[in-house]
């Protein structure tokens, strides 16, 4: 699905970001492995926590509202070949805004890009889908259904 070259580059980053911010830091750091982990970097900015409103729509098409504060951790930083990357990710664990930073940085190399989608954006991303199906098999398995009888003198 990622990997998919027919797509236009900002679509693509997009898409690998919404993965790397929704994985956690276990999985990040089990499916990313080799030398790259350890590339020398200049901050730009070291992660740090910080709070950005949610903002919501009733019924999605309604008048926007504030639903409340959220906690993000985000960084940027550079690699020596200028490449920058940026992690934006929810809670507050700043290694896994820099993880993500990282990552962000190498597969924007396109000579990198493809190797690095198959072997780590892709498998995260199928990961991220198998536990929301379980979820949602969870909740289904809770579903209740109500109906209303009919009675004889409401005809």
């Amino acid at each position: 699905m990622l990997a998919d070259s027919s797509h236009e580059p900002a679509a693509m980053r997009s898409r690998w970001m919404s993965v790397l911010a929704k994985s956690s830091v276990d999985d990040l750091d089990a499916m990313w492995t080799g030398s790259d982990r350890d590339i020398a970097v200049v901050w730009l900015r070291k992660p740090q926590v910080g709070l950005v409103m949610v903002r919501g729509r009733a019924g999605a098409t309604g008048n926007p509202f504030n639903l409340g504060e959220m906690t993000v951790t985000r960084c940027s930083l550079r690699y020596e070949n200028g490449i920058v990357g940026h992690g934006y990710v929810q809670g507050r664990n700043r290694r896994q805004a820099e993880l993500a930073a990282r990552l962000d940085a190498l597969l924007q190399q396109p000579n990198r890009q493809s190797e690095l989608l198959a072997t780590v954006i892709e498998p995260l991303h199928q990961r991220q889908v198998a536990r929301r199906m379980e979820r949602s098999r969870k909740a289904a398995s809770t579903k209740i259904e109500f109906f209303t009888m009919v009675r004889g003198e409401n005809a």
